[in-house]
């Protein structure tokens, strides 16, 4: 479909006109805000995201794949996106749709579940290295 713009004759595809959280105000209600406990809960998240980032980025891991339950698909999200999302989730109770990557390699991302297990196997190498033989890591979890 062409439409006139100033002059210009513009290709617009069918995309265009969508509406949503990436394409203009949706028809729909917001969605109510945020209750104390998920936003402790995002919040922890995002705590967790940047421990996750942090151990794993400097060996070639470029975010994390997330199973989505609407298409039953694999999504794989690197580390800023994945930040973004949980902040957009903080401040407007939803996420939007995102582009994602172009043709991923499933090898440069992890479950969430795997960070995890990283992260506490670092914290407990830490803990066995500690001199003073105290507990020194915690997981985010352990609240």
């Amino acid at each position: 479909m062409l439409r006139p713009l100033d002059g210009y004759r513009v290709t617009v595809s069918p995309f265009d006109d969508a509406s949503g959280p990436d394409f203009g105000p949706a028809d729909g209600p917001a969605p109510p805000p945020l209750t104390m406990e998920e936003r402790a809960g995002v919040l922890d998240d995002l705590a967790e995201l940047e421990v996750f980032r942090t151990l794993l980025e400097p060996t070639g891991i470029k975010g994390i794949v997330v199973d989505c339950p609407d298409c039953e698909e694999e999504h794989h999200v690197d580390w800023a996106l994945m930040q973004a999302n949980l902040r957009q989730l903080l401040d407007e109770g939803q996420t939007g749709r995102h582009e994602p990557p172009f043709d991923p390699n499933p090898d440069d991302y992890v479950s969430w579940d795997y960070a995890s297990g990283y992260a506490d196997g670092i914290a407990a190498l830490a803990e066995r290295d500690e001199p003073s033989g105290g507990r020194t890591g915690r997981h985010a979890r352990d609240d």
